[in-house]
């Protein structure tokens, strides 16, 4: 039997849904892991401006400190790697068939939601619920 790309599979996804869905979240850990990269640099001019040693960081009225830099640095990178994390666990429901549905209730997430946050694994009930 062939499928129409409208016809809707096990999760409540219609097929061309869930290929949105999966070319947004694989773009999305593309710019993650540009991001993760450029953080990196980013972290690698902090670490060589605090071993060099002449820069007087902590009295530059100027601008922020050295260890400013590094804490927010860091938690972007943080925030990125934790995206990053996400993102494979929604491509790893999409394999196992899973992907769309609330893993609290099961029930289908659905697609505006997903569409507005792809890593989501629960429904808006169940996120009300659990935030509430």
């Amino acid at each position: 039997m062939m499928l129409r790309e409208d016809m809707v599979d096990d999760e409540g996804l219609a097929h061309d849904e869930l290929a949105e869905l999966t070319a947004l979240l694989h773009d999305r850990r593309a710019h993650d892991v540009a991001e993760a990269e450029r953080l990196a640099e980013s972290l690698g001019v902090v670490l060589s401006a605090r071993a060099d040693g002449s820069a007087d960081d902590e009295h530059d009225p100027e601008g922020p400190t050295m260890s400013f830099e590094w804490t927010r640095i860091q938690a972007l990178r943080g925030d990125t790697a934790g995206d990053i994390v996400a993102v494979d666990a929604a491509l790893a429901r999409i394999a196992e068939g899973t992907y769309g549905l609330c893993m609290r209730c099961a029930r289908p997430i659905g697609v505006e939601r997903l569409r507005a946050r792809p890593t989501a694994e629960l429904c808006i009930a169940c996120a009300l619920t659990v935030d509430g």
